[in-house]
């Protein structure tokens, strides 16, 4: 049998695919448009990806922003109208013949980083979303926790957000899952947005706040630390649930290295452990988390070890 797995990491706009070989990452990536609204075209782009390899593949391994059910495969995945509510793991092995692993997109990064990145000598990780939503997964010992319904690691919703920071009231603002309070709302990019609308009446994207807060613009700064502060209670008690001894974070705010830090040093003094290490660090898996992660998971349903690189 072959060692190679067709590796996919879908979204609403394209469709990102690779293979990865022998247990290591993903080599060269393809892009296709994604046909967001076909169900059928959907289906045979997989199809056609497949039959343009020079070696048929021992399984597709999926990365998808979406809620999986891991028990029913069934999927939640709103910007994408061909395969919600629909049953893809199902269907293509149907089409293809082939074992198919699907996982969210944030468990995929936090296998990423547990196996090729920035967690690999941790046994328990929780990888860290912050981009245009807040989510997570949880790690331990190079796999994947996450079973009924497929929300272990969703620290990003829920009502927990303080309603005060300093003498400040912060409203609950709703958030897309359809509860209110949810860090969702208030530490991704949108989230950010939102922030500072409220706090200065000003609209600014997300980049130009945390480029004023790095010049030291005074209401940049305290958009940024409300942000801070409004998160750091939730991670920390994330931490202290799982246990975890590293938390990578990826998404495009994380791609700002100084606002990680700032996160690391807001949210460490919070946890039981308090360690002197870093705790939240930038991710090091590489530009593909999602197709790394979804090679990593695929390979271990195959029964070959990782090879970080």
């Amino acid at each position: 049998m072959t060692d190679t797995i067709l590796c996919f990491d879908i979204g609403g706009t394209a469709i990102r695919a690779a293979t990865a070989t022998g247990g290591a990452q993903p080599g060269k990536v393809v892009r296709f448009p994604t046909p967001a609204g076909d169900r059928y075209a959907f289906l045979a782009l997989v199809s056609s990806i497949i039959d343009d390899l020079k070696q048929r593949p021992a399984a597709l391994a999926i990365s998808l922003a979406g809620i999986v059910n891991p028990e029913t495969g069934n999927l939640v995945v709103a910007n994408i109208p061909a395969i919600h509510g629909t049953n893809l793991k199902a269907d293509l092995e149907d089409r293809t013949q082939l074992p198919v692993i699907i996982a969210n997109d944030a468990d995929c990064f936090a296998v990423s980083e547990a196996v090729y990145g920035a967690g690999r000598d941790h046994d328990i990780v929780f990888g860290v979303i912050f981009g245009t939503g807040v989510g997570g997964g949880l790690v331990s010992g190079k796999r994947l926790i996450n079973r009924a319904g497929g929300f272990a690691g969703e620290w990003g919703h829920g009502p927990v957000v303080p309603l005060v920071v300093g003498e400040r009231s912060i409203p609950h603002f709703t958030c897309g899952c359809g509860l209110s309070g949810c860090v969702d709302t208030v530490a991704g990019a949108p989230g950010l947005q939102r922030l500072h609308a409220f706090l200065h009446g000003e609209k600014k994207s997300a980049p130009a706040i945390l480029s004023a807060w790095h010049a030291g613009e005074a209401r940049a700064a305290e958009t940024v630390e409300t942000c801070l502060q409004l998160l750091a209670g939730p991670l920390a008690m994330a931490i202290n649930l799982t246990g975890a001894t590293i938390v990578p974070a990826g998404g495009g705010l994380a791609r700002d290295h100084a606002l990680v830090a700032a996160i690391d040093e807001t949210v460490r003094p919070l946890t039981l452990a308090r360690p002197r290490h870093r705790l939240v660090v930038p991710a090091t898996s590489g530009a593909e988390p999602g197709l790394a992660g979804a090679a990593a998971i695929g390979f271990q349903r195959l029964g070959i070890a990782a090879q970080p690189a």
